[in-house]
């Protein structure tokens, strides 16, 4: 009996040891599971938090702080999040030129608002044009008794286009300015491909289209030479012009007439010879720049440390002076950067993408259209994809503008060929209208290394093309031909866009490029103006109201994910110097990551898939964090040229 008793209970025990451990686990479980749910709920909170667009409630009085670092561009690229965590390294800054002229001029009037302060602590760079109009909402701000600061370790060209509007420029006693002018050099690739016995077939129609140039030859031609002097030397006089009408202290011709003696006469304290010059108004640390705010605009209360001051951030301050939509809408679609085949961009024109867009808006009640372009061209393929989508927009008999930012030249123009009036600035860099192909063979580096190809061909175009056997005449002949007929339909759709002869657009083209002013005489722009004037003629060809209309930009809007990444990274990234300005000699050491970039784009063009291009090589690079983050893959482009 008391055997069975024991056997009981030693099985009513393991029954209730499994039950408890089955309502264990599941305690365990529902733990599990509420902790992951919390965790979810937490890291979506924080994504929201941090990735949610500025309150305007977060404005406080005080100075309006622009920390300029990075780049300032027409349209910011989009992150890709998983190469930019891959890298490690938070992607350069950048900031749209309308973005900082729309905060300068609700600056101007806002009461809250006592002065302006620009740190270009960090700032890379910026085209000509966006330099100018951010210049002259700085001088609004100033018309309206409002002091602009500026701050900087480092001056440069940019840095002292925009600086000269200031009613005070700052420097730390450390740093340094130097005014280069523009200009500089390209890599010529002519005779490592003959040591490497790579045949580069150029097939190009243009006395002056030079972008073949680095491929074949080991220096400039002259008839390049000849357009960049006219180039640089209208755009450097402008450049002299704005800045001295700007800052009439300043001695820019001892500056630039014999630095060397200049910076002498100052023992090599950059510094003072800066001050000595008038490029800078006071020498000074961050905290005696900081405590002159604080005399201006007041001490922030928020903060007793050095220098602090009342401070209203840029991007709640821009979220509150961002204009809400009433009346018409205008629509505006930006063509920035390189134009290519596919979905490519913000910050790219893929041509896919931009006439998605503009499709997209058919069905869009616009009163018209303007089109911003930032661009040295690129794909003719891409380049008419986006011509054919404007033209859709003008068969629904609306006004159409152009608009042309720092480039728009090459692929650039030719999409403004589908537009009524093209707007652009004296700084504006266009034209360069013809056409070119590249495509390496490696024949004769094939056979140095005992490597030949034979066959039979039913035709002279059988097996065609052959990258290691050669190209057969009749080949080279067509591709030629097709390259001839391309730049007629070029010189076509700019004819009948300006209503000029065929000949006589062939006579101002062949690839040569202009600056804004010359280009008007030639009756490739209609009159100067930006984005503003641009959308005032749409909106008067409209028989619109003078406030009867606002802006819509299409296709506009930065992922939401944008801000985390860039937050999470700049504050795990221990050395982001490669995006900031720094002092003279961390700007010279910046340009070996432009040099990488540069020899990347170079292979990129010749190794890669592109079609028939209309790119402008003399073009000024359109600035952007997308384009110096090139150099970053020169080896996988090396590897790609000499291994395809």
């Amino acid at each position: 009996m008391e055997g069975w008793k024991a056997r009981v209970a030693r099985l009513f025990e393991r029954k209730f040891m499994s039950f408890v451990g089955k309502v264990w686990k599941l305690l365990v479980g529902v733990k599990d599971g509420l902790v992951l749910i919390f965790m979810l709920l937490f890291f979506m909170a924080l994504f929201a938090v941090l990735s949610a667009r500025p309150s305007p409630g977060q404005v406080r009085e005080g100075a309006l702080l622009i920390e300029l670092d990075g780049f300032v561009v027409e349209e910011r690229s989009e992150i890709d999040p998983l190469q930019t965590f891959l890298s490690g390294q938070a992607p350069v800054a950048e900031h749209q030129s309308r973005d900082l002229v729309t905060a300068l001029n609700a600056a101007a009037t806002d009461e809250r608002i006592k002065a302006v302060v620009l740190d270009l602590s960090s700032f890379v760079g910026g085209g000509q044009v966006h330099m100018q109009a951010i210049g002259e909402a700085m001088d609004r701000v100033r018309k309206a008794e409002k002091p602009v600061l500026t701050y900087a370790l480092g001056y440069g060209d940019d840095h002292m286009h925009l600086a000269a509007h200031a009613s005070e420029v700052w420097i730390n006693p450390l740093g340094g300015a130097v005014i280069a002018g523009p200009g500089g050099s390209n890599l010529y690739y002519g005779d490592l491909l003959d040591r490497l016995n790579i045949n580069a077939r150029i097939y190009r129609v243009g006395t002056f289209k030079s972008a073949v140039e680095p491929f074949s030859r080991n220096s400039m031609s002259d008839e390049a030479r000849e357009n960049l002097s006219g180039l640089y030397g209208a755009m450097w006089e402008e450049w002299q012009a704005n800045v001295k009408k700007a800052r009439p202290s300043l001695d820019l011709a001892r500056v630039t007439g014999d630095p060397v003696e200049w910076v002498t006469a100052s023992q090599g304290d950059l510094a003072k010879a800066a001050l000595d010059a008038g490029l800078v108004d006071k020498l000074g640390d961050r905290i005696a720049f900081g405590e002159r705010v604080a005399e201006l605009a007041g001490e922030d209360a928020w903060s007793k440390k050095p220098g602090a001051y009342a401070t209203a951030e840029f991007a709640p301050f821009l979220a509150d002076a961002t204009p809400s939509a009433s009346g018409k809408t205008i629509g505006v679609v930006t063509v920035a950067g390189e134009i290519v085949d596919g979905d490519a961009g913000p910050g790219t024109a893929g041509g896919d993408r931009i006439a998605r867009i503009l499709d997209e808006a058919l069905d869009d009640d616009l009163a018209g259209l303007v089109v911003r372009v930032d661009s040295p061209g690129g794909s003719v393929l891409a380049s008419e994809e986006i011509r054919l989508a404007i033209e859709r927009h003008r068969a629904k008999d609306i006004p159409v503008a152009i608009s042309f930012a720092n480039v728009a030249a090459s692929g650039g123009y030719w999409v403004a060929t589908a537009g009524d009036r093209i707007f652009a600035q004296p700084e504006t860099v266009t034209g360069s209208i013809g056409v070119f192909a590249v495509l390496p063979t490696f024949e004769d580096a094939a056979a140095e290394y005992g490597v030949n190809a034979d066959g039979y061909r039913t035709t002279p175009l059988s097996g065609q093309p052959d990258l290691v056997g050669g190209l057969t005449p009749e080949v080279d002949a067509i591709m030629q031909a097709s390259i001839e007929d391309t730049y007629a339909d070029f010189l076509g759709r700019v004819a009948k866009a300006r209503g000029m002869e065929t000949a006589r657009v062939d006579e101002i083209a062949q690839g040569r490029v202009w600056d804004g002013g010359t280009a008007r005489q030639l009756k490739l722009v209609d009159q100067f103006g930006g984005l503003e004037e641009a959308l005032a003629w749409v909106a008067a060809e409209a028989e619109l109201e003078e406030d009867g209309y606002s802006p819509r930009f299409l296709g506009a809007g930065t992922a939401q994910y944008d801000s985390l990444i860039r937050q999470m990274l700049t504050s795990s990234s221990p050395d982001t110097s490669g995006a900031r300005g720094g002092d003279l000699f961390a700007m010279a050491a910046r340009e070996r990551g432009a040099l990488l970039g540069q020899l990347a784009s170079d292979v990129e063009r010749l190794s890669g898939t592109a079609g028939v291009q209309a790119y402008c090589l003399e073009c000024p690079a359109t600035p952007s964090a997308a384009s110096s983050s090139k150099g970053q893959g020169v080896l996988a482009m090396l590897k790609a040229l000499f291994t395809d």
